[in-house]
């Protein structure tokens, strides 16, 4: 897939807005695309895309980022979303819908309450020697355990 040119919706829109009051004004579909070629600044195979690319979104404009102006070379599989004006396909880009948000009460795998802090809410290590170190290396045995020599001496 080539990129031959791309307009942005932001353009688009104006011009949608620029060719309705021509058509109202009773102009014709050549005199609306010269004013539309003056109005920015386009001319010849540009201007024939933009024109193009303002038949296509006409009523599609919500969400849409831009469109682009592409050709496929011979062989190329071409995408079931591109529209064919004459011999150039035209791509219109869409912004993605937002994912709905999980709220904080719903159940299973997410990001609910519960999972924050720097270490993912699992708890510190304390440190070299500090609470939890030992009970994982050794299974607890050095806390449960007196140290030899130390105590009460055995009574016989």
């Amino acid at each position: 897939m080539k990129n031959i040119t791309e307009f942005n919706v932001f353009n688009l829109n104006r011009a949608i807005s620029v060719k309705n009051d021509l058509a109202t004004q009773g102009k014709n579909p050549e005199e609306i695309q010269a004013a539309i070629g003056e109005t920015f600044k386009l001319e010849g195979d540009k201007l024939k895309y933009f024109v193009a690319s303002l038949g296509l979104i006409e009523g599609k404009t919500e969400g849409l980022k831009r469109v682009f102006v592409v050709s496929f070379a011979e062989g190329e599989a071409v995408p079931a979303s591109v529209q064919k004006v004459e011999e150039h396909h035209f791509l219109l880009d869409y912004y993605q819908a937002p994912r709905p948000a999980q709220k904080p009460d719903e159940g299973g795998k997410g990001r609910g309450k519960g999972r924050g802090g720097r270490d993912g809410g699992r708890g510190g290590r304390g440190g070299p020697g500090g609470p939890g170190r030992g009970d994982k290396r050794d299974g607890g045995a050095a806390k449960s355990a007196a140290p030899a020599g130390k105590g009460e001496p055995a009574k016989s």
